[in-house]
């Protein structure tokens, strides 16, 4: 299989200088790639403002949609990406901190209260006098249960669509989904067959905005409105093949939610150097720029603690000719044999993706900014280009048909723990991969891996493994 082209160079200046500075200044402090310290701090800014307002698409009636975004980065083992996002979610960390003080502080009191609640319930039905009329007007005076403080957390490594609803009723509206070793994730329980589906359908309702649903049989039917879900995971090139691949996500959409970056290794230029002097303070402005976001209140409906209601934030009447010239712009290339055509799932929602993401920048900039200006937006675009791009690069390159994929594994273990010089078709079904086991197959393999040269048939047959075999292969065991 070909190599992947080398990455676009990360579009850095339209980060801005706040994002702009920290993503440069982690890049200092780790050496890691540029692309991975920016889609971390882009994540970490995401999760902070997604809460407090909504992006207004101007078509139809103004469709008002949430700015959450998922983030992939795709890098090797040591390339340093938990570093890179250690560094850029130092305010996540820092108002988590703030939230479980706070949390301590008002957990004794509720238990408190609700030891006192259940207690006057008691006392009510007591006193009720054996009516039900009586006992019912005797709880009413009581009133609600006491509502407990939300769970201080706001960041899970591996969350299930079902872990994440169970999570809903007590843990903040606004969460987030980072890890940095995206196997956990892509290899968890979530994303096992039976789950699969679900997971990635619940995800796209997220982004979409939707309330989550949970339906347990012996629970009902359980809807939270008013969620935002955002996320960033990292994968080595093998795992985020599994699901790139995919073709259950492939047709479900998910895979055209994701901005991914692949970017090329940084290994053998990290040389050791002293930090710029800058470093610390460029981060410690982005890191208190964040957290004084984060700590503000979200607007949320009807005074719930957990229901969002994110205010709108429309376009210019400047950004909003602009954005119909990039959807005109997109439309286009989506079309038969335009750039865009191999990834038009990704390409459908560009104009969208471009939206939230200049919404994000205009948000981190001035958390009360009333609309998305035009230069914001073309910021926006220029992003979304850029994942668009990487999109084209890197999902084409990992849906590798299943085949090829299977002739290279096939491949391996012919080179390295096939005894035999020559093989044959009953030796590879029987013998072999798993995922190999009938003639219909090993046939199939077999023809890949002869048109790439790496099997030369034997004419007249040959004798493989004690036995002769009609139809032979000899095994080229180095290229």
């Amino acid at each position: 299989m070909r190599e992947l082209p080398p990455a676009d160079p990360f579009p850095m200046e339209s980060l801005g200088l706040l994002l702009g500075d920290a993503a440069r200044a982690i890049n200092d402090r780790v050496q890691a790639p540029m692309a991975i310290c920016a889609n971390s701090v882009l994540a970490t800014a995401t999760l902070a403002v997604q809460a407090h307002a909504d992006v207004v698409l101007p078509i139809g009636e103004n469709r008002q949609k949430p700015i959450s975004a998922y983030f992939v980065t795709i890098a090797e083992t040591g390339e340093r990406k938990t570093e890179c996002d250690f560094q850029a979610i130092g305010p996540i960390r820092k108002h988590e901190k703030q939230l479980r003080d706070e949390y301590d502080a008002k957990h004794e009191s509720y238990v408190n209260d609700k030891v006192a609640w259940d207690k006057a319930r008691d006392e009510a039905v007591r006193q009720g006098k054996g009516t039900r009329a009586a006992i019912k007007a005797a709880l009413d005076k009581i009133g609600p249960p006491p509502i407990p403080p939300l769970e201080p957390m706001l960041t899970s490594t591996e969350p299930t669509f079902e872990g994440l609803c169970k999570q809903f009723p007590t843990h903040h509206p606004s969460l987030g989904i980072f890890n940095s070793e995206g196997g956990q994730f892509i290899g968890g329980h979530g994303m096992k067959d039976e789950n699969k589906l679900r997971t990635a359908a619940g995800l796209s309702g997220l982004w979409d905005g939707e309330p989550a649903r949970r339906v347990r049989a012996g629970d009902g039917a359980t809807i939270f409105p008013g969620r935002r879900l955002s996320g960033h995971i990292m994968a080595q090139p093998a795992v985020s093949s599994i699901l790139f691949n995919d073709p259950l996500l492939l047709g479900q959409g998910l895979l055209s939610r994701l901005f991914v970056v692949q970017p090329e290794s940084a290994a053998g230029t990290r040389m050791p150097r002293q930090e710029k002097l800058e470093t610390s303070v460029q981060l410690k402005k982005y890191s208190d720029a964040l957290f004084n976001i984060m700590k503000r209140v979200p607007p949320t409906k009807n005074g719930k603690a957990n229901e969002l209601e994110p205010r709108p934030l429309p376009f210019s009447t400047e950004a909003v000719v602009r954005w119909f010239e990039f959807v005109e712009h997109v439309e286009e290339s989506i079309g038969r044999g335009g750039a865009l055509e191999p990834i038009k799932g990704f390409g459908n929602k560009l104009p969208e993706h471009a939206a939230r993401l200049a919404a994000v920048l205009t948000l981190v900039e001035n958390i009360n900014a009333p609309e998305i200006t035009v230069d914001v937006l073309e910021r926006g675009i220029a992003l979304a280009e850029h994942y668009a791009t990487e999109a084209l690069r890197i999902f084409e390159s990992s849906r590798a048909s299943a085949e090829l994929v299977l002739a290279q594994r096939l491949l391996h273990w012919m080179q390295q723990k096939w005894p035999e010089p020559v093989i044959s078709l009953p030796d590879i079904y029987q013998r072999s991969l798993n995922a190999i086991s009938d003639k219909a197959t090993a046939t199939k393999i077999v023809a890949i891996l002869v048109d790439h040269g790496w099997l030369h048939r034997i004419e007249g047959g040959a004798v493989v493994a004690g036995q002769y075999r009609k139809e032979a292969w000899r095994i080229v065991r180095e290229g």
